[in-house]
């Protein structure tokens, strides 16, 4: 695949983090701080065994410590670093960090407005997209034919997915009633647009 740049590009995989237990919000600043599961540490073992066969380059992950415990155990596996990048980070539910999800849904039932809408001191759909696709133009920039494993979370991994494949408003939201990333899911992302 040859990129805009004229050399040859990058392949994406996203990885969202493994299996947590969630009682709350945990954005940025991490005021609750949540560790992967003695369960979702196996499972993050078991995929970095099957990973080494797609010759991963470069791993870049949120600094939350559920994304960041998910890439050291598959960089550890893989003979790699870990390049922690704050613009993939959780989506930013300001005001509402560190309380219950049903506040958050509560307050701002219609998905379709937080592309527009955002809590006090947070972000929205749009604004969270952007960081993700600042983020990967300039690693698309930087590199040149790696293979890249991008560690993050469900909103921020399904905006980004959905942006590399051109996807308006509307696709956005049934893909994320249809094939929304799953916690411990791997993908490798086919792009539909330039960077």
């Amino acid at each position: 695949m040859e990129s805009q740049y004229g050399k040859p590009g990058n392949s994406y995989f996203l990885l969202r983090h493994f299996f947590v237990k969630r009682p709350t919000i945990s954005c940025w600043p991490e005021k609750v701080p949540i560790p992967l599961t003695k369960e979702g540490r196996e499972g993050v073992k078991q995929l970095a065994k099957k990973l080494k066969e797609e010759k991963i380059d470069l791993i870049f992950s949120s600094d939350l410590l559920r994304t960041k415990e998910t890439a050291q155990i598959i960089a550890k596996e893989l003979g790699l670093e870990v390049n922690l990048d704050e613009r993939l980070r959780e989506l930013n539910l300001g005001v509402y960090n560190g309380r219950k999800l049903e506040e958050f849904y509560r307050d701002f039932p219609k998905p379709e407005e937080r592309f527009s809408k955002a809590p006090k001191n947070g972000e929205n759909w749009s604004d969270c997209q952007k960081r993700m696709l600042d983020f990967i133009k300039e690693v698309d920039r930087k590199y040149q034919g790696k293979k890249v494993l991008i560690v993050g979370h469900g909103d921020p991994l399904w905006l980004l997915e959905g942006a590399l494949k051109g996807l308006n408003e509307k696709e956005l939201l049934e893909e994320k009633s249809e094939n929304y990333i799953k916690m411990g899911e791997f993908r490798k992302i086919d792009l539909k647009i330039e960077l």
